[in-house]
């Protein structure tokens, strides 16, 4: 994502001469992940906060009962994202960013269309009622990157979610407490991960995890979603320098080996959260 920020010739020079010589700004490796956090259930079920490097995203997840599309079985996953303007300078209150745009966008083809969630488990009666999942995302803190960190909070607050019990008997519904029934987690079929790459120098030098600083300095973007399984779920190259084969394949590699370890994360966090439930 660009930077809004105006940097000087010698700043940007400075990220990519480093660049030239194998070093990053932070000492990180080209490949290198920032910290990486999860801390789940600080609001009840289906909260995730995420704290990768400097930047910070909060997720929560809530479901309500709605009426479905025409003679549709499915449920509905959406989205909402909000930039506080207490995260950067650049997001202003009610002003729709381009870096909104884009998180919003790709959580949609990360998560819904991927199929990661099972919508058609959501239906509760055909054609009447279905569960509509939200996934509110709000950026906290913003030091760069912003998407993997808001996909990785969607995800695990999405895994640590619980909905009410229902029960249908003919045309009646009943919706249980969850003091009166053990609540019902989602059916999710794989953990779709994004990574994002930036490119410098025309496209001949690329590190994973930009931070700020590199987001406005890079050459283009180019943002991998894939799964445990390996199986890739989406890409994206909007604009930029151009990518032959051989690097967009190189990148896939690194993303999947990458996003086994965040699922790993992910599932040692929702392990450590069930630990202190009981």
């Amino acid at each position: 994502m660009s930077g809004e920020q105006f940097l000087s010739t010698s700043e940007r020079t400075f990220v990519v001469n480093a660049l030239r010589e194998g070093i990053r700004v932070d000492g990180r490796g080209a490949y290198e992940f920032r910290g990486l956090s999860i801390e789940l259930g600080g609001g009840g079920f289906g909260s995730a906060e995420v704290l990768l490097g400097k930047t910070r995203v909060l997720a929560n997840v809530s479901a309500e009962v709605v009426r479905p599309t025409a003679n549709s079985a499915e449920g509905f996953v959406l989205f909402n994202t909000s930039f506080s303007p207490m995260a950067s300078p650049a997001f202003e209150a009610g002003r729709l960013t381009e870096e909104e745009v884009l998180v919003s966008r790709m959580l949609e083809k990360a998560v819904r269309r991927s199929r990661a969630i099972d919508t058609e488990g959501l239906c509760i009666v055909a054609g009447e009622k279905v569960w509509s999942i939200r996934v509110d995302i709000h950026v906290l803190d913003h030091e760069g990157n912003i998407l993997d960190c808001a996909c990785i909070a969607a995800i695990s607050a999405l895994l640590h979610f619980r909905r009410p019990d229902v029960t249908v008997e003919g045309d009646q519904v009943t919706i249980h407490p969850m003091d009166e029934r053990n609540p019902i987690p989602l059916s999710i079929h794989h953990i779709p991960i994004c990574i994002s790459f930036g490119f410098f120098d025309k496209g001949e030098r690329v590190v994973v995890d930009p931070t700020h600083l590199e987001e406005q300095v890079q050459d283009g973007d180019f943002i991998v979603v894939v799964n445990t399984h390996r199986e890739l779920c989406t890409m994206s190259k909007a604009g930029g320098a151009g990518l032959d084969v051989a690097r967009i394949v190189q990148c896939t590699e690194v993303a999947a080996a990458k996003a086994a370890e965040v699922t790993e994360l992910i599932r040692g966090a929702l392990t450590k959260s069930n630990e202190i439930k009981k």
